[in-house]
């Protein structure tokens, strides 16, 4: 079982504990944490008996074909790792609140965050995630559909809008806009968010604000 992860790191999920034989970790996101290293990993469990299989055997292959990761990027992960707790905390709480601020906003119709109780598989996270956090990442849809959703993304103004994750600042994104044509699945009213560093006063402020002025765009577009 290998699991590949971007955004739920050990501090929230221990992946060996629940069964996986490896895991691969995008460090280039929370791990990293400043959106400035490229750098992947992968780990092997020392429980099960593909994952102390598995571990000499991608040792070997290190050693042997050079697959190793770069001098400065590996610096900027150690640099990122010693506040990642503090980071993963500070991230997970302003998510929760900001996911209960646009449940409750009249031009959301829906928000995707495992704090949630509504969300579907909040109990198996609050079984799993440690210490009532449930991660820095949220996506919600808004109720003018993606005229609204591109209008929010283009609105904010400490939010920025870019195609990333797990780094210091906020970020917003209109994932239909960026899949390829033909296979796009993501909604077309959704937005994701990564969560941030920034008092979560001035994120939800910029959030109603962005929601305000997209309401008056749709309202334009159907006169």
């Amino acid at each position: 079982i290998i699991q590949v992860l971007t955004n739920l790191k050990q501090i929230l999920v221990n992946q060996m504990q629940l069964g996986a034989d490896a895991v691969l970790h995008s460090a280039t996101k929370y791990f990293g944490g400043h959106s400035d290293a490229t750098l992947g990993l992968i780990t092997t469990s020392p429980i099960t008996l593909s994952g102390r299989e598995l571990g000499p055997k991608l040792a070997q292959i290190q050693a042997v074909v050079g697959s190793i990761a770069s001098p400065f990027d590996s610096w900027l992960c150690l640099r990122g790792l010693r506040t990642l707790v503090v980071r993963l905390q500070r991230q997970s709480q302003s998510a929760m609140e900001l996911s209960m601020f646009l449940q409750n906003h009249p031009l959301v119709v829906r928000t995707h965050y495992p704090g949630l109780s509504s969300h579907p598989q909040h109990d198996v996270a609050a079984k799993q995630m440690r210490n009532g956090l449930f991660g820095g990442m949220l996506s919600f849809e808004v109720s003018g559909g993606e005229t609204m959703a591109t209008a929010v993304a283009a609105a904010v103004s400490l939010i920025k809008r870019a195609t990333s994750l797990g780094g210091t600042e906020t970020l917003i994104e209109h994932r239909a806009s960026i899949e390829p044509v033909g296979r796009v699945t993501s909604p077309l009213a959704l937005l994701r968010l990564s969560v941030g560093l920034e008092d979560v006063t001035d994120l939800k402020n910029d959030l109603a604000m962005a929601l305000e002025v997209a309401k008056v765009v749709v309202a334009t577009e159907k006169r």
